[in-house]
């Protein structure tokens, strides 16, 4: 399984052979705050890289979550639906949002490893 790519609104890839499972990072999680209630994707449906695949519900807001990479979504996390807190205790985990077999891997070259969304994110302060 290859390291995790991050994107600058907070969601991670990680590719494990020509599927990609998609998430959003601790960072996000943390000012989201307690989440609620995660909306995902239907299985089959095909998404574009920088668009919107997901919502995600906290107690402070809404907020959607963009796809990494573009591909067709052949699984979701169903269990988010029971325990949306996941997300919280596992961002990078259990609290994995949906998995999409990638259309074009080229797509990962433009996003962070962890080491540039560290620093990304230490610049956002």
């Amino acid at each position: 399984m290859a390291a995790p790519r991050f994107t600058t609104d907070h969601e991670w890839v990680r590719l494990d052979g020509d599927l990609a499972t998609v998430g959003i990072s601790d960072y996000a999680q943390s000012q989201l705050g307690d989440v609620v209630y995660v909306e995902l994707p239907e299985i089959g449906r095909r998404v574009e890289q920088g668009k919107e695949i997901a919502v995600v519900e906290s107690v402070k807001a809404a907020s959607d979550v963009y796809a990494p990479v573009s591909g067709e979504v052949v699984a979701v996390n169903t269990a988010l639906a029971e325990d949306p807190a996941k997300v919280n205790a596992d961002p990078m985990g259990e609290g994995w949002f949906l998995q999409l077999r990638l259309a074009d891997p080229a797509e990962l070259d433009g996003l962070m490893d962890e080491a540039a969304y560290r620093r990304f994110i230490e610049e956002q302060a």
